[in-house]
């Protein structure tokens, strides 16, 4: 069976390296807007001019910069070549803050240089805290750009002094008004972590071109966004937990492309709030491109989740290579997160893997949501009952897996209309799954070690068009569960009964 997963890129065709000068059409299978690069006044200050000296907290000088281009209907502020020391930096309307090549802003320690407390979505869950390192809130056509470096807090208390109790959920009050839920550090008190750069509530945002490393949380955040672009960034955060590298989070029209990210965490991450905060937030995010990007390392090549609850939906990723991550397509939630996922579409995908190619993982595990992660008994559907639904994956190669298809779905909302078609596949384990329902793989190539393909209560399952290579081993389906049925084979290699245990 010949090969057919098409054009796709290897990793010397993609990432930040490959950036071109223009943003090109963009092609979804859903609509979606015209994106171009901004346009500043031709107003310039450098912060220098007000003030900023090497080797000083230049935090007040860089602010009163940002705030007089914004007074001034708009402009770029200039961080000029060398090592300047900052607390937390605020954007303001029609500024774009600019990285000279050379420059490196260091962010400090304390937490005293991010106060006051401002309005932030932390892991989901609105609350007033730390914030982000640049942050903003309601602005709009606001930028960062450069060839500069932005470096996160060296060991201190904004590390040290995070919330570690409990699962957020659980120590933010969800019947507390979010203006009372304040942890600024207060009396030895804990704070939730800043986020490098996150904008809230904010449209026309353009990031270009940085280098960020030692984030102190997830990298770059937009949260209640509209009109997003993220172009050739390169994230380097190995090592660092919950250090994701680009998290889209309840935010609309964004594209992100020719990105480099090396992550302590996932690397390209959509998310759309937690439980019943999310719920009562209710703001999807949706008409997410991702393209020509390079995930170098983390858990998850491109995650949806595990914060789900107000949707996700209209996410195309295309022409982009996982490289030495963990997982490739990551799909996550947790029976208490609500929402899920819909229309969620992969094309032209090079995957070299630890871990598994295509991985649902939905119940999670007893350390963060209790016997909720048991499979069983199934529950009741209600309000909290997230579900993923039409995923396609198309013209696709997985080098290297641990497994091609591992999914653990809910009993009671089964991981749901599953496509996979031309795919050429090297991997240990080809399938196992449970709780899943409608999943086609079609015209596939499937060199494998482990010849036992698994399911339980697995329903309306095709393979049709599938080789499976395993030299010396007979192809072996146990499938389990009362409500498994119709699982069939079509024209697969080998197709003989005999050839089948």
């Amino acid at each position: 069976m010949a090969n057919r997963a098409g054009a796709v890129p290897k990793v010397e065709d993609v990432g930040a390296g490959k950036l071109p000068a223009e943003i090109a059409p963009v092609k979804a299978p859903f609509p979606m807007p015209r994106f171009v690069k901004p346009v500043f006044p031709a107003l310039t200050i450098k912060i220098t001019d007000k003030g900023a000296r090497k080797g000083t907290m230049v935090t007040k000088a860089i602010q009163a910069a940002v705030d007089e281009v914004s007074r001034n209907k708009g402009g770029t502020v200039i961080i000029p070549q060398g090592i300047w020391k900052t607390g937390r930096i605020s954007l303001k309307n029609n500024v774009n803050l600019h990285l000279s090549e050379g420059a490196e802003l260091h962010f400090s320690a304390e937490i005293e240089d991010y106060l006051p407390a401002v309005f932030t979505r932390n892991e989901g869950v609105e609350l007033m805290s730390l914030g982000a390192l640049i942050y903003a809130n309601g602005q709009e056509n606001i930028a960062v750009t450069g060839k500069g470096k932005l470096v996160g807090p060296p060991d201190g208390p904004v590390r040290k002094r995070i919330m570690t109790l409990d699962v957020i959920e659980k120590v933010v009050p969800s019947d507390k008004p979010v203006h009372e839920r304040v942890y600024e550090g207060k009396d030895g008190g804990f704070i939730f972590p800043p986020m490098f750069i996150s904008p809230i509530n904010c449209k026309k945002v353009y990031i270009e071109g940085i280098t960020l490393e030692n984030t102190p949380f997830w990298n770059v955040v937009p949260v209640y966004c509209d009109n997003v672009i993220i172009r050739g960034i390169t994230v380097r955060s190995v090592g660092i937990p919950r250090g994701d590298g680009i998290d889209i989070e309840s935010s609309r029209n964004v594209l992100i492309e020719y990105c480099t990210l090396a992550s302590g965490d996932d690397c390209f991450t959509i998310k759309a709030g937690r439980g019943e905060d999310g719920i009562r937030v209710n703001k999807p995010t949706e008409n997410v491109v991702i393209r020509y990007c390079l995930a170098r390392e983390g858990h998850g090549g491109i995650t949806c989740g595990s914060e789900t609850a107000g949707m996700i939906r209209n996410l195309y990723v295309h022409d982009c290579v996982f490289d030495d991550t963990d997982t490739g397509l990551r799909f996550k939630t947790r029976r208490s997160r609500a929402g899920g996922g819909d229309n969620l579409v992969y094309e032209r995908v090079r995957m070299i893997l630890r871990g598994d190619a295509v991985k649902f993982d939905m119940l999670g595990s007893r350390q963060y949501v209790g016997e909720l992660a048991d499979r069983l008994p199934a529950r009741p559907v209600d309000k909290l009952t997230p579900a993923y639904r039409n995923i396609t994956a198309r013209n696709i190669i997985i080098e290297k897996a641990r497994t091609f298809i591992d999914i653990t779905g809910i009993p009671e909302s089964p991981a749901a209309n599953l496509l996979i078609e031309n795919a050429d596949v090297r991997v240990r384990t080809a399938f196992k799954a449970s709780d899943a329902e409608g999943i086609t793989i079609r015209n596939a190539s499937i060199a494998m070690t482990d010849s036992l393909l698994h399911g339980l209560d697995i329903r309306h399952v095709l393979f049709e068009k599938v080789e499976f290579k395993t030299p010396g081993k007979r192809v072996w389906m146990d499938v389990q569960g009362e409500n498994s049925k119709n699982i069939r084979f079509v024209d697969c290699i080998p197709a003989k009964p005999e050839d089948w245990e």
